[in-house]
């Protein structure tokens, strides 16, 4: 099974008087393009989830909506709390655990530092993180059980190192 772990996309500032309440802080419109040309791109090879898991906060689920929309499938997106900050790993793993027989690729969209540290912990290094630009998407394999430690990090990138840009021609008006 593959698992793409997803930090949201470039939202508005953190601390800006317009979102009092930071679970509703909406991403950027440059954010929004940005990750809509990233998905295009990342989607022309290979990245197809069928199953999208997000944060309940607003900038999360943007970003799980802009992968289901630039998806030819048009995946399902589905709200968990284990993707809150400081989730609960386990939970969220027995959830995608029973998913992954109907599923062969299931993304998860989520936090700094969380997305860093449930990466690390998934590849071996429980008490470690890696660093997560925003709107950065890792790929892990699992060829056995879906299990703390019993996964290889196969790429991990961001919008500059693809290439993507806001201004690219996109197939869907995100």
């Amino acid at each position: 099974m593959d698992l793409y772990i997803i930090r949201h996309a470039w939202a508005g500032q953190y601390g800006d008087p317009k979102w009092p309440d930071d679970t509703q802080r909406p991403l950027t419109k440059k954010g929004r393009r940005r990750f809509a040309a990233m998905v295009g791109i990342l989607s022309r090879r290979g990245m197809t989830p069928s199953l999208i898991a997000a944060s309940p906060m607003v900038r999360c689920l943007e970003t799980a909506q802009i992968l289901a929309e630039c998806l030819i499938d048009r995946p399902e997106v589905i709200e968990r709390q284990e993707l809150l900050p400081q989730g609960d790993l386990e939970s969220l793993l027995a959830w995608t655990a029973r998913e992954a027989d109907k599923h062969r690729q299931i993304a998860w969209v989520g936090h700094a530092p969380d997305v860093g540290q449930m990466t690390a912990a998934l590849i071996g290094g429980p008490n470690d993180s890696i660093r997560f630009a925003k709107g950065a998407v890792a790929a892990l394999r699992f060829n056995g059980p879906l299990e703390i430690g019993g996964g290889e990090l196969c790429w991990l990138v961001t919008a500059k190192i693809i290439g993507a840009r806001e201004d690219e021609d996109q197939s869907t008006n995100v």
